[in-house]
């Protein structure tokens, strides 16, 4: 039986290298390149979409390098490329909760456990975030401990405070 494909690139965002992937020409991945969870990630991903990555071109891919580029000038702070989310069916719940996050806002695990419906599911809906395999665009550095301090990330607590620190200054901005 053949393998589909996964065209993936390497993107270098100002904060750390990221591998962008498109599945079917639909962004599957933007993960940390020497993140935490990038072998989980990636197996997850082979193994779901019974796919190898190629490294190659891909209009999804060019779009999320565009994207990801406005985004860190402070020129984009919404996303509108489709995503193609790969995980069980509370994962998705706990991503789509996600993209309710205001950009330059914060929530707890709590809070997104509540958003979802379900108050008793916080360590759950933790492990799911750290099984999102596309960073910034579906926000999970947007989420932090119950006393406002900063908690796990797959790029690392360092990109997570410039992420955070980069979308206060240009709400900041916007406000002023």
């Amino acid at each position: 039986m053949s393998k589909n494909i996964i065209y993936i690139q390497t993107y270098k965002s100002p904060v750390g290298d990221m591998i962008l992937g498109a599945y079917d020409n639909v962004l599957c991945m933007a993960n940390w390149k020497y993140g935490k969870t990038k072998e989980r990630i990636d197996r997850k991903l082979e193994n779901a979409l019974n796919s190898n990555y190629v490294e190659a071109y891909s209009e999804a891919i060019e779009e999320a390098k565009q994207q990801l580029d406005e985004y860190f000038t402070g020129s984009r702070i919404h996303f509108d490329i489709p995503l193609l989310m790969v995980g069980t069916t509370f994962q998705k719940s706990v991503w789509h909760a996600l993209l309710q996050i205001p950009y330059g806002k914060t929530a707890s695990y709590l809070e997104q456990a509540k958003q979802i419906g379900n108050e008793k599911a916080v360590r759950a809906v933790a492990s799911a975030n750290g099984t999102n395999a596309i960073s910034i665009f579906i926000p999970c550095h947007r989420i932090i401990g119950n006393n406002g301090t900063l908690t796990g990330y797959a790029g690392g607590l360092d990109i997570k405070e410039k992420l955070l620190e980069l979308e206060k200054s240009v709400m900041k901005k916007e406000n002023t």
